[in-house]
């Protein structure tokens, strides 16, 4: 098995814009090339420390659960990690069969075989505290949001100790396709159908023309708004 980057073969440390490299690999789907899977998709790539490992298993198991919501979005999954592509089939079905899904049915997106560790050592997806037990470090939880225009939209790297909450994957993916159309940013803790903010380079003049259903200001003792 190889993986062929088809644009550097140097490490990558990729910062936001940056367009995501087009790498190809072998998946639980076949071979895949990223930017071709993805089309004219939103894509999230997850990488996770093993295959088999109870944190990963539910990890993977909420993922798959919320698959038709990222869908709706327009949004597709891939998992990563550095284990075997015969693995990865294996512990697809421990994974269904955890949550309870019926027999036979697909796992619904594909799982990646890095078990060469070219992937992730080029996308920084290792956590050099965690190691297997040839003392190899195992990859890392990360999270990478692909736009569209194939560029990173946004990174979260999770140690392999800490589980995710892909609730909040799917909540800051609302906010980027929301932030990506339309003048606006998302508060703290916003979900949709909240209220957005204005940010604060519009002018109040063109603000109150681009949301003529009103914005709501309040002054501060520094003199802004």
């Amino acid at each position: 098995m190889q993986h062929r980057d088809t644009e550097t073969d140097r490490c990558c440390r990729m910062l936001l814009g940056d367009v995501f490299p087009n790498f190809e690999a072998d998946s639980t789907f076949g071979q895949m090339k990223l930017h071709d899977f993805l089309g004219d998709s939103w894509g999230v790539l997850f990488s996770h420390p093993g295959d088999f490992t109870p944190v990963c298993t539910i990890e993977l198991g909420r993922a798959a659960q919320l698959s038709p919501e990222f869908s709706k979005r327009n949004v597709k999954l891939m998992a990563l990690s550095v284990d075997s592509l015969q693995e990865h089939h294996d512990w697809s079905k421990d994974i269904m069969a955890y949550n309870n899904t019926e027999p036979g049915s697909q796992f619904p997106f594909p799982i990646i075989a890095d078990d060469r560790r070219e992937l992730v050592e080029k996308l920084g997806m290792l956590d050099p505290e965690e190691k297997d037990r040839n003392g190899m470090p195992l990859s890392a939880r990360c999270v990478f949001v692909i736009g569209p225009d194939k560029k990173l939209k946004l990174s979260i790297l999770y140690p392999a100790t800490t589980g995710r909450n892909f609730d909040e994957i799917l909540r800051v993916i609302d906010s980027l396709q929301l932030t990506a159309h339309n003048r606006v940013a998302t508060p703290v803790d916003w979900r949709p159908g909240n209220s957005v903010m204005v940010p604060p380079r519009i002018p109040e003049t063109e603000a109150a023309t681009l949301f003529p259903a009103g914005i709501y200001t309040k002054d501060l003792p520094s003199g802004k708004k």
